[in-house]
């Protein structure tokens, strides 16, 4: 109580001018120089795509397929044939994609020669399957995230791409569909600010998205799968994809372990098993990690998520405001450098995206360069492998104090502690 007041009426005798010149530091600061940026579209002689494919999609039951056909179509493929099982979803892609004959069954994609790729979000526990099928009837495959759910999935995809030479790629759109993303990455290879030492991803989602996209996610009712953490892998393995996806890539680890994970359900006691938050920290062969993620994006924001990624180096710093710019700008895509000489602020908005030409390049050419399919794998295996190491937390409903215990997630087996995971050679 003493000081309280003590400093009470230190503050008043002090005043502000008193204050100031107790700190003749901050006053004397030099205004930092920022340098603005706008990333210009690429000049060609040329708008059509190098290269043509024929492919099709298997399965709709994730809205993010729209993203994943507009990406494959800029990249040259021509969409011919669709199968979805769920009525609704197939009515909502029919009127997006009119040029694609709907089939009745996967076998009609799967049984037809002249198609080189099939894409499919599917429920998440049955893309990998799916994908197995595919690869093994000789056609190339992208999932949308994640593309597994558990290790045995991850060891028999490794198996069969060995056996049947084909692709499993994975869209991890949350980097190779942001042209901040994109932009930093080159940055990164550039050395624009020395060596990467460590990645933080800051990944809130929305549940239900209010005025948003209407093919995005969330901007309709979830499907019942969406609660089930068996089908969708649990928080750390679906939404957590794409962010250690991101880690390996800009840390350029080809080694990594989970140090620690954990995942909560705080909101939705209605459902039980539904996982609403999580964070995992990470360390590979050539960088840190760390990754929090949740479902509470607020309505006020105007957008899914505020998602932010800070790229620690040892000459510089980058942060990427992806999708809103909050207090600054409705527009995402806003990559700030800082180095030895100045801040750049870097608008990425108007940037070409290369992953679907060079997607379309790579299985006409059967090359990798739109995603290695290692380090594809490995991001989805360490997901996994986080949350099966995951301790859940449980917060009492109308009390702070939180109980700790380990938990084994829906659909993973109770394993050890699992070495460090390494890209197979």
């Amino acid at each position: 109580m003493g000081f309280e007041l003590g400093r009470r009426d230190f503050l008043r005798g002090a005043g502000s001018a008193g204050l100031m010149a107790g700190m003749p530091a901050f006053t004397n600061m030099a205004p930092a120089q920022i340098a603005y940026e706008h990333m210009a579209p690429e000049q060609s002689g040329s708008d059509r795509p190098e290269y043509t494919i024929k492919f099709a999609v298997c399965g709709m039951s994730h809205d993010h397929i729209y993203g994943m056909v507009n990406a494959v179509k800029r990249g040259g493929g021509v969409l011919v044939k669709a199968f979805g099982a769920e009525p609704d979803k197939l009515a909502d892609f029919r009127k997006k994609f009119p040029e694609a004959q709907i089939v009745n069954s996967e076998e009609e994609i799967l049984d037809d020669p002249s198609i080189q790729l099939v894409l499919s979000s599917t429920i998440p526990n049955q893309r990998a399957p799916l994908g197995i099928r595919v690869m093994r009837r000789g056609k190339d495959y992208l999932s949308d995230k994640p593309g597994a759910t558990t290790l045995e999935q991850v060891e028999e995809i490794r198996k069969t791409i060995a056996e049947t030479k084909r692709i499993y790629a994975i869209l991890y759109s949350e980097r190779l569909e942001v042209k901040a993303a994109v932009r930093a990455g080159e940055l990164v290879q550039a050395g624009a600010i020395g060596r990467v030492i460590q990645t933080i991803n800051i990944a809130p989602h929305q549940i239900v998205q209010h005025g948003a996209d209407p093919y995005a996610g969330g901007a309709g009712s979830r499907p019942e799968w969406f609660w089930d953490p068996v089908k969708y892998g649990g928080i750390l393995c679906d939404i957590g994809s794409h962010q250690v996806d991101q880690f390996l890539f800009y840390t350029g680890s080809t080694t990594a372990e989970v140090v620690a994970s954990q995942i909560a359900n705080i909101a939705h006691p209605q459902r039980p098993q539904f996982q609403d938050f999580g964070d995992m920290m990470l360390r590979g062969d050539k960088g840190f990690g760390y990754v929090r993620l949740d479902w509470f994006t607020p309505d006020g924001l105007g957008t899914w998520g505020d998602g932010r990624l800070f790229i620690l180096g040892t000459d510089g710093y980058m942060e990427l405001r992806k999708y809103v710019d909050i207090g600054r700008s409705t527009e995402g895509n806003h990559l700030f450098v800082v180095d030895r000489n100045q801040i750049r602020m870097i608008d990425c908005n108007h940037m070409p995206l290369p992953f679907g030409p060079q997607f379309v390049a790579d299985i006409v050419n059967r090359t990798s360069v739109a995603q290695d399919q290692a380090q594809a794998l490995l991001a989805a295996e360490l997901v996994i492998r986080a949350q099966m190491k995951a301790t859940r937390v449980e917060f009492p409903q109308s009390e702070l104090p939180i109980t700790l215990g380990p938990v084994t997630s829906p659909g993973c087996s109770d394993a050890p502690d699992p070495a460090p995971c390494t890209v197979p050679k």
